[in-house]
């Protein structure tokens, strides 16, 4: 402590974070968890007023100096210690509120050295005032210490917890101003608004840099077979795959693609087989070999489907570098040339590049107005950016294009019904409900249709309705671990079934154990009943699946959270269940 009691006002230089699960109960009611906060905290109203300057803590163990002491500030030598400590945080909190910092420190160091070393409590106070003083003056490592010196004297001092929060946000230490806005979240219950927004803020910016640190030494991995489909069927247009899936079917147009029987040469025709046959590990390998003949008659081919593949693995500097060689072809043939700018267009949106997303998806609708991929993709970079009324105009344009395209439909249904649901329009409401009726009859064998209609009965608490969509999905599809784990948060919402809701999900991933979605959905599930280890456990099989940055700085941001209660419940002791009750 003396040697904190060093740092004096000559110190006072310029140094320099889809779906919240309703479980029940204690945890839920009470604690919460992080996942929340992620998702929804800057829906709630946004950021708590809070005023520039935050005085110094008033309050005491014992009573303030009488008026007769006051008056004899100067002459306070036979008071007992502890009121001549008291004295000294008197008059440094008057020089505080006049705004003379340096004074106010000078008060408060007399405080720290008068005060009984037995008397905590109130040598906590005079640290965290003495904090106070310093984020005046910006000296953030003078609070950060006295921060730390008032919390080892008590480690549940709200104000204190949060100033150093503070200090270690300004330099940079996320991980304790995450753990220390943890504790306080746990001390208030999870009811401050504005503590949320802070442990918000913190773990999105945290979430981004072990992100990016972990996108640097990532290693690519291909998905399931499953996600590679459900991939190539949001695409009606697709030059490669179509062409390849008509040839499976024996539907193929000879004079657009003349038919080619020599595969054996590891080049593009392998290329093909293997996309026929779903052997995708295979793909990329196949089109370098073909690239390597400088006179290919395959190259903006090849550059398009490596391109494809590359995109799936998550390797999106690699994906990029293809794509814009076969645009800057001039003479690429119209349909790959648009396929590769939508392509890139969502590369660009995944890197948050808002502006070159919409231009490339501009120059492809310039290009080729009658493409519905144009439109349909485009209509979900507006979704994202919180364009609406523009992501409604895409996706009834999509529909207009190519009315046999499944995905597109139901995709305008939903973005229909959630607009007029948020305006209250029950008219409108009813007339989105027809359309979706209507998908299902015009595409029985689409999984997506019957999945959303699931949701948007759930939305509107026909949750027995919900489920028997979802096992009509399941008809079609039995395979599929997305309809899974949406049915199994179904269950959680409906009935609070955590073992059923755990069935389905470890379902889904038995079936695919590349499943991002059920990894951090049952990660999310452990961690809202207290298995915090276990959680995190799951976040860590989740965080290599992600394809972007952005996917993983939400997962970093989701297990971040966890690990942080993790740490706080130990540190205090703290009975997880019973986290609401503090």
């Amino acid at each position: 402590n003396m040697a904190l009691s060093k740092c004096s006002s000559e110190e006072t230089g310029v140094p320099k974070w889809q779906i919240a699960l309703a479980l029940g109960g204690t945890l839920a009611a009470g604690a919460g968890i992080y996942y929340f906060f992620v998702k929804e905290t800057s829906k709630k109203g946004g950021r708590a007023k809070t005023s520039a300057k935050k005085s110094p803590d008033t309050s005491e163990s014992l009573p303030s100096p009488t008026n007769s002491q006051s008056s004899r500030a100067d002459d306070i030598t036979n008071l007992p210690p502890l009121e001549k400590a008291q004295s000294f945080k008197t008059k440094g909190n008057k020089y505080f509120k006049a705004g003379k910092y340096a004074d106010a420190i000078n008060c408060y160091n007399e405080a720290i050295e008068a005060c009984p070393p037995e008397s905590q409590v109130d040598l906590s106070t005079f640290y965290q005032n003495r904090a106070a003083a310093f984020e005046q003056l910006k000296n953030w490592e003078c609070v950060l210490r006295d921060c730390t010196a008032a919390l080892e004297l008590n480690d549940r001092y709200v104000k204190a917890l949060q100033r150093r929060a503070k200090a270690c946000e300004v330099l940079k230490d996320l991980e304790q101003a995450l753990e220390d806005l943890t504790a306080v979240c746990i001390i208030e219950s999870f009811q401050n608004q504005a503590t949320l927004v802070n442990v918000d803020r913190v773990l999105k910016e945290l979430g981004r840099m072990h992100a990016k640190e972990a996108m640097e030494k990532r290693e690519p991995v291909m998905p399931s077979k499953h996600f590679i489909k459900t991939f190539f069927e949001s695409f009606a247009e697709d030059p490669i795959f179509n062409s390849v899936d008509k040839e499976k079917e024996g539907d193929v147009d000879e004079t657009e693609h003349p038919p080619e029987k020599n595969t054996t040469n590891n080049g593009y025709l392998k290329a093909r087989q293997h996309l026929q046959e779903g052997n995708y590990g295979e793909i990329i390998e196949c089109c370098q070999n073909e690239l390597a003949n400088p006179l290919t008659p395959h190259k903006v081919e090849c550059l398009l489907l490596r391109a494809t593949l590359y995109q799936l693995r998550g390797e999106s500097k690699k994906a990029m570098d293809d794509l814009t060689a076969l645009i800057n072809i001039e003479d690429s043939p119209l349909k790959m040339l648009v396929n590769a700018l939508v392509k890139r267009g969502s590369l660009y949106m995944q890197h948050e590049k808002v502006e070159d997303s919409l231009r490339d998806f501009d120059r492809a609708a310039l290009l080729d107005p009658t493409n519905s991929d144009v439109f349909h993709h485009r209509g979900q970079i507006h979704l994202l950016i919180g364009k609406v009324d523009a992501a409604m105009s895409d996706f009834k344009t999509a529909v207009e294009l190519n009315s046999n395209f499944p995905i597109a439909f139901v995709q305008r249904c939903y973005t229909d019904y959630r607009y007029a649901y948020q305006l209250g329009d029950k008219a409108k409401v009813e007339e989105v409900m027809k359309k979706f009726e209507e998908a299902i009859k015009n595409f029985p064998k689409c999984v997506e249709c019957y999945v959303l209609y699931a949701q948007v009965l759930c939305d509107q608490g026909e949750h027995e309705r919900a489920d028997s969509f979802y096992v009509k999905a399941l008809e079609v599809d039995p395979e599929n671990p997305t309809t899974l784990v949406h049915r199994a948060l179904l269950i959680l919402q409906w009935k609070g079934d955590l073992a059923q809701a755990r069935s389905y999900i470890t379902q889904a991933l038995e079936i695919d154990d590349k499943c991002e979605l059920a990894y951090e959905n049952l990660a999310t599930i452990e961690v809202q009943t207290g298995n915090l280890k276990r959680g995190v456990e799951l976040f860590d099989k989740a965080i290599p699946l992600a394809k972007t940055e952005m996917e993983m700085a939400h997962l970093f941001s989701l297990r971040d959270a966890a690990v942080a209660q993790l740490k706080i419940v130990e540190k205090m002791g703290i009975n997880i269940p019973n986290l609401g009750t503090l």
